[in-house]
């Protein structure tokens, strides 16, 4: 970007560059200019003293002689003398531009207003500005005077940004108007280098096509300004002009010779070229030579990467606030450089930022939805293997019993029985799809119940109610929970095929107390589950509802902990307490016997030990 921009292409980047370059002016402030110039202006007085503009020949030749009696350094007529006048008008005139050393101005004519110079490697000065022709004054003024072109570069604002120092034509090279001024102060021809020149002591760094960027001291009349009326009234004092450098131009409402300024819409040209003047004598000027070009162009390289890494190192909010402070330290720079006169391009570095961190954007969106869209199929996937509730609060906490933790909780465990010899007769993939069906079933309770599923034992499940937090409701939802599985298991077997609805049948048994929930496994798998003598009880619970015949075992500690809310009350089909004993487990417990409505009268009623029925 900054090679194509340097060959004259993308040059939209120019309207950037130059209110960036605005506002750094503005922003540096109005700087007092050197005591080396005095701008002598034709303004709407001296119109109306002489009633006339132009001012004829007779009556400049009276300006320039007042001037030339307070022995000025030089005198800069920033006037093109191109037709000719009256006879007397012109030879005093002339005789007045002898009177001490001045310049007078021409102006090139260029065949389109923007033009792109080829740079010629065999011509050392194949880049200056080409022109047409040459507007050169008439050739008695020019015999005494010395003769400079007054064209400045503007950008497309209009602004003055420039002014080149040598102009190329048909017939050979010619000195601008500023530069003419200055060796005519100077009393020395300048010396004109690839990158420089050189006048006296003073080595002056020059732009591309040997331009000497004009750095504005502040807005019109900061350059020390006097009246040609005043001049010629013997008004100002003679400090103002002895010994300075004396430009004299038009200021004339509606004369046209007038720019746009950082400072103000409207500038005086002679202004412009006082304030070239001025740099040139002070050696005051803004370096843009060659080595700031090639530091432009590295930052060009250098800013996108810093940009792109900090952006992709973070990939954070601090990544962004990191890529915009370096940004705003790159403009901080320019401002300090502009301040301590070295002007760098703040538009072509952040516009060349611009393509790779948008590409990086691109990249970074692409490359985020694939991520989104791979995490979104695992998280599926995973969900299929762990409870909902269980991946919300891992989620939320990643260290989600890490360690185990005892709490209250309820446990029911749902068996198949009958399955093992069903499995004999029948082939695996109708046995898959049984137990697809049976596990669905399970699934669909236990999400209706908020309970959470630890794992499915081959043709049954086991069901914990309190985890991830115990709840005041637990006891209640499992044994609602274990109702409902069997009232839906006890459909579902009834609709299989008659073999298969004969062969198989189901048993639950639920218990309440303490748990031990934890994570189970090794380094490379582990699932969340609970241990300890409850969930012992449930299991073996089953071999009781096995033993009486009837679908639900529950414990006592389970009914009480539920109260008389739960769904075994409302069926009427509980009976119980009875004292029993379990398996490995020494010790009698008291259970609750439940079946379907439809079979409590085969299984009968078992009555309380003290003979009463429950309610």
């Amino acid at each position: 970007m900054y090679f194509l921009h340097a060959q004259g292409h993308l040059r939209a980047l120019d309207r950037a560059e130059s209110a960036m370059t605005d506002f750094r002016t503005v922003l540096r402030g109005v700087r007092t200019p050197p005591d080396l110039v005095t701008i002598v202006e034709i303004d709407d007085a001296v119109v109306r003293q002489f009633g006339r503009y132009p001012l004829a020949r007779s009556d400049l030749a009276r300006l320039v002689d007042a001037i030339a009696r307070l022995k000025p350094r030089a005198i800069g007529l920033d006037i093109l003398l191109l037709d000719k006048g009256t006879d007397a008008g012109d030879a005093a005139l002339a005789d007045a531009l002898g009177a001490a050393p001045t310049a007078i101005a021409a102006a090139a004519v260029f065949p389109e207003h923007r033009q792109s110079i080829p740079v010629e490697k065999h011509q050392p000065l194949g880049t200056l500005p080409a022109a047409a022709s040459f507007l050169w004054p008439l050739e008695e003024f020019a015999k005494r005077a010395s003769v400079g072109v007054v064209n400045v570069t503007t950008d497309q604002n209009g602004v003055p940004r420039s002014v080149p120092m040598l102009f190329r034509g048909s017939d050979g090279i010619a000195m601008s108007f500023p530069l003419r001024v200055a060796s005519l102060a100077m009393a020395i021809e300048p010396v004109i280098e690839p990158t420089r020149l050189v006048l006296g002591q003073l080595s002056i760094p020059t732009d591309a096509d040997h331009g000497l960027p004009i750095s504005f001291y502040g807005p019109r009349r900061t350059i020390r300004t006097i009246s040609a009326a005043a001049l010629l009234a013997g008004e100002p004092p003679s400090a103002a002009i002895a010994g300075k450098v004396v430009v004299v131009g038009a200021a004339v409402a509606g004369g046209g010779d007038f720019f746009p300024t950082p400072f103000e819409p409207l500038m005086p040209g002679v202004e412009v070229m006082a304030t070239a003047i001025t740099d040139l004598l002070a050696g005051d000027v803004i370096r843009h030579d060659r080595t700031v070009q090639i530091a432009e162009g590295i930052v060009c390289v250098i800013l996108p990467m810093m940009i792109v890494g900090l952006l992709a190192w973070r990939r954070s909010t601090a990544g962004i606030v990191a890529a915009a402070g370096v940004v705003l330290l790159w403009m901080s720079a320019t401002f300090l450089a502009a301040s301590s006169g070295v002007w760098l391009g703040a538009a072509v570095p952040l516009a060349a930022t611009a393509p790779p961190v948008l590409l990086f954007g691109i990249i970074q969106l692409w490359w985020g939805r694939r991520r989104a869209h791979y995490f979104a199929m695992k998280s599926e996937v995973l969900g299929q293997f762990q409870a909902p509730s269980v991946q919300r609060w891992l989620a939320a906490d990643p260290n989600f019993l890490a360690e185990p933790v005892r709490q209250n909780g309820a446990v029911v465990f749902i068996d198949l029985s009958g399955f093992t010899s069903l499995s004999e007769s029948i082939g695996p993939d109708r046995i898959r799809e049984l137990l697809n069906e049976f596990h669905g079933i399970i699934d669909k309770d236990v999400a209706r119940y908020r309970g959470t599923i630890t794992g499915f034992l081959g043709d049954g499940a086991m069901v914990l109610f309190g985890l991830p937090q115990p709840a005041p409701d637990d006891a209640v939802r499992a044994i609602d929970c274990a109702v409902s599985l069997s009232t839906s298991t006890s459909r579902w077997l009834k609709a299989l095929p008659a073999p298969m609805a004969s062969t198989l049948g189901y048993k639950l048994g639920a218990h309440f107390g303490t748990i031990v929930a934890s994570r189970l496994g090794g380094t490379s798998h582990r699932h969340i589950t609970a241990t300890g003598d409850t969930v012992n009880v449930a299991n073996r619970l089953m071999e009781v509802a096995a033993g009486h015949g009837v679908e639900l075992s529950v414990s006592d500690e389970l009914l009480q902990a539920a109260g008389r809310d739960s769904a075994l009350y409302q069926s009427g089909a509980l009976t119980g307490p009875l004292k029993t004993r379990l398996r490995g487990r020494s010790g009698s417990l008291a259970i609750w016997l439940w079946s379907q409505p439809a079979r409590t009268a085969d299984a009968g009623a078992v009555e309380h030990p003290d003979g009463s029925r429950p309610r």
